[in-house]
């Protein structure tokens, strides 16, 4: 599915990412940064990208997947992807890797697999430049996104690859803010989901 961009007139969002607004009500989606990976009149679909998992690294997700670990890659933390599925992985990643039966290109900078393939590239040296691992993902029921969009809990913005694979996680959100013009002290606690 070619992400879409187009939000007012009924088309569809794959390939943005969602801002949550201050007034947020889900603590789970607090400050977060949602990228939208799949999106249709049957619902959507996307991961946090600048939340971790609570003390899980890749070293870690490959050793308890019995993955060999045959290159460096240092500390690399774990994402929580969202309060669905939370035992289940989804791997956020440049282009440059593609899995015919498993990958899905959202959009020219950015693709998503959901195989232990792309763990092993990962783990042997052989994956995608860029990566985010995720646990979980973020899911919203048919029109039920849309109804939070005009409720104002969420502002959307184009995604750029530094946003969506930066390590510094916990400058994501003010960094997506100020990418469309609005300084984060000025927002009001107004939007809620």
């Amino acid at each position: 599915m070619q992400g879409a961009t187009e939000s007012d007139d009924g088309a569809f969002l794959d390939g943005q990412i969602l801002i949550a607004m201050p007034g947020m009500q889900d603590p789970r989606f607090s400050r977060s940064l949602v990228y939208l990976c799949a999106h249709s009149s049957d619902g959507a679909m996307g991961l946090i990208i600048n939340k971790c998992a609570e003390d899980l690294v890749w070293d870690d997700l490959f050793q308890k997947l019995d993955i060999p670990l045959k290159s460096e890659i240092g500390p690399r933390p774990v994402h929580y992807g969202g309060p669905v599925e939370t035992g289940r992985g989804f791997v956020l990643h440049s282009p440059d890797y593609h899995s015919d039966e498993a990958t899905l290109s959202v959009d020219s900078d950015t693709s998503m697999t959901t195989t232990v393939d792309i763990l092993q590239a990962l783990a042997a040296g052989d994956g995608p430049g860029r990566a985010i691992v995720t646990l979980g993902y973020a899911g919203w029921a048919p029109g039920q996104l849309e109804s939070e969009l005009q409720m104002n809990g969420w502002l959307l913005c184009q995604p750029d690859p530094d946003l969506i694979f930066s390590d510094q996680n916990d400058k994501k959100w003010d960094r997506a803010l100020a990418k469309i013009g609005v300084d984060p002290a000025l927002l009001g606690a107004g939007g809620h989901a």
